[in-house]
């Protein structure tokens, strides 16, 4: 039996109001295009896991259970670790992505001889003013802090090479904020990331699992993304910042003849301090770096 071309994987918790109105529809997609579907149940607690056996006798799906609820990006980890095809795409399991829209990434990432493909929902309607706010504040400090080539980098569909993906998905967290970090992994490891236009509907049934935690935790893991792969960006800014700020604030004080205020000194040293773990931080980088 030939290998298949591309996997689709689809994290589920407690969706047991959609796999019903979503799943049978990707699984005609797949057999269409004889493509592999891995499920991922994240420890679901309602009736998601019966639900899924019912598609015990289809060829092309993989189940994969978690006994406890692991995250988005676990359940996306599970379903790479037995992800055999040469390419994967992970979609949501409420009903917003189109399959349609599979084909059309996959087809760019070929043409463009691409590694990735973000499929981009920018100019379309977000869910909510909040989130749309959160999204852009993300984007704005990722951008602040490393070059960032495309616009919707916290996109759930993202098509990708797979032997890529399970090299970079160790160093993904479990949370949320996979979508962003496999993306920041792939782009600071120079690999040609782009993005395509897709189409998104209304989530099915259900309410979405985003909230304001999940922006602040996805700030924080874009954060140790940083600083595992260009520390030096964060440290070097504050040091100089500090040190310039310290000698600035003594110069009055210095030409009156009394010498170094404590204050300036206090701000000299806290710069010189954060460019000395910057130094570090940056060599043990590039210590880590070499394990992917």
């Amino acid at each position: 039996m030939s290998k298949k071309p591309l996997s689709i994987i689809i994290p589920a918790y407690n969706e047991a109001q959609n796999i019903p109105l979503v799943i049978p529809s990707i699984i005609a997609f797949c057999k269409q295009y004889d493509y592999r579907l891995i499920i991922v149940n994240d420890g679901s607690s309602d009736n998601s896991i019966s639900l899924l056996n019912e598609f015990d006798n289809e060829e092309c799906i993989t189940v994969v259970h978690h006994k406890i609820n692991r995250g988005y990006g676990g359940a996306i980890k599970s379903g790479i670790a037995v992800c055999e095809t040469e390419y994967l795409v992970t979609m949501d399991c409420d009903g917003q992505h189109l399959v349609e829209n599979i084909n059309e990434l996959l087809n760019q990432l070929i043409t463009n001889d691409a590694d990735m493909v973000v499929g981009s929902r920018r100019g379309l309607k977000s869910a909510s003013l909040a989130r749309s706010f959160g999204k852009k504040v993300i984007r704005f400090i990722i951008k602040k802090l490393m070059p960032l080539p495309i616009y919707d980098i916290n996109s759930g569909m993202k098509l990708y090479r797979a032997d890529l993906g399970k090299k970079y998905c160790k160093i993904c967290p479990d949370s949320m904020a996979y979508s962003d970090v496999i993306c920041l992994a792939f782009i600071n490891k120079h690999h040609r990331v782009i993005e395509w236009p897709i189409n998104i509907q209304e989530r099915k049934m259900g309410q979405s699992k985003v909230n304001i935690k999940t922006a602040f935790h996805t700030i924080n893991e874009v954060y140790n993304i940083i600083i595992l792969f260009n520390p030096i960006r964060i440290f070097m800014p504050i040091g100089l910042t500090a040190i310039i700020a310290g000698i600035l604030w003594d110069i009055p004080i210095f030409i009156r003849g009394n010498g170094v205020s404590v204050g300036a000194m206090l701000s000299i040293m806290f710069g010189v301090i954060a460019l000395f773990f910057g130094t570090i931080a940056e060599q043990l980088s590039q210590i880590r770096k070499r394990d992917l």
